[in-house]
């Protein structure tokens, strides 16, 4: 059997880039031949390293610039699975899978060509409830949902730290992660008397990150914050598996209705920090609301007021946190690699 994907943001380093990925190991370990489009064997290292994937076997096959080239490769493969951008491509393999990392909205979806082209798709899959919603009625079509999949057993619990994390790129690009916001609750709390905790910002600095991240470290001198940009995977789970709160601050200020692009759509480093049974304390919105129960493993946020609040309450009870610490561990098993495997299996 032989697959074939495209993603145009392999580059990118992000979570559709390990959804695409992982799904194209799953393959290659049942026995598939798998042929990446768009970039050569020289990104192979970078992915493998960032992702903790084995992917030795993925062949990886530069552009075809041809639209007519491109047409008549896929007719060759049993699958294909393509990222979208927002528009649709023409497939002709076997199985047709279309896949959606983002809400997109107002990309004229619902166009007679796009017609044409998603009837030639097998499923339309989405990264999120959250992402369906938007993508149903901007294509006017019924998606499905497969949750990114999150390699839970590589993260577990460790000796804890009076230690708050957070994880996400110091990029402003598309989807900012406000740690900016961040660091100012945290200086609040430190300046109303938290003493002996600290806050760690972990992420990749990636296109325009770099001044970003020299901003955030002079806004946060003097305070006991550490920023670790491009940080490799064993470093960052055993961070994971110390830290007791995870903040998320992505989506702070955005109105999700008319921008939906800018929260975070599923939230991977979420489920991540609840597998080492780390406690989330997230913007309500977007993915998160599907990842966090209010309360029962984890705390949603609207405002900095609000976030200093449940923090200094956690801090507070030592017990509290203990018991939703267990929670949050058995809630990661929800988004597991195996369960987005057997899902896929059903799809193929």
């Amino acid at each position: 059997m032989k697959a074939g994907f495209f993603n145009p943001y392999l580059d990118t380093l992000g979570g559709g880039e390990r959804y695409t990925l992982s799904l194209a190991e799953h393959l290659i370990k049942k026995g598939w031949e798998v042929d990446v489009f768009g970039y050569d064997s020289q990104i192979k290292k970078d992915l493998m390293t960032k992702f903790n994937l084995k992917i030795e076997r993925v062949n990886f096959v530069p552009g075809v610039s041809s639209l007519l080239k491109r047409l008549k490769m896929t007719r060759q493969y049993d699958l294909f699975f393509w990222l979208s951008d927002g528009s649709v491509p023409f497939l002709f393999s076997r199985n047709n899978i279309l896949h959606f990392q983002v809400p997109f909205h107002g990309v004229n979806g619902r166009s007679t060509l796009n017609r044409i082209k998603l009837k030639r798709m097998n499923h339309l899959v989405c990264n999120s409830k959250f992402t369906k919603r938007f993508i149903d009625q901007e294509y006017r079509v019924k998606s499905e949902v497969i949750y990114p999949p999150i390699d839970i057993e590589s993260f577990s619990p460790g000796k804890k730290k009076n230690l708050i994390l957070s994880v996400g790129r110091f990029s402003q690009l598309l989807q900012a992660k406000r740690q900016d916001v961040l660091v100012s609750s945290f200086k609040t709390l430190c300046n109303q008397g938290l003493k002996g905790w600290q806050l760690v910002l972990a992420g990749a600095t990636g296109v325009g990150g770099q001044d970003y991240f020299n901003q955030l470290k002079q806004k946060a001198k003097g305070y006991p914050i550490k920023l670790l940009a491009d940080i490799d995977f064993k470093t960052l789970k055993k961070i994971y598996s110390e830290a007791k709160i995870f903040w998320s601050a992505s989506g702070y200020g955005i109105n999700e209705e008319k921008e939906p692009e800018k929260v975070e759509h599923f939230g991977i480093a979420i489920v991540e920090a609840m597998a080492a049974g780390c406690v989330p304390v997230a913007v309500g919105k977007g993915g998160a609301k599907e990842i966090i129960k209010n309360g029962k493993n984890g705390f949603l946020w609207e405002n900095e007021k609000e976030l200093i609040k449940i923090t200094q309450e956690l801090v507070d009870s030592p017990k509290t946190l203990n018991t939703l610490a267990k929670a949050v561990v058995k809630s990661s098993q929800k988004f597991s690699k195996k369960r987005f495997q057997q899902r896929f299996n059903e799809v193929i």
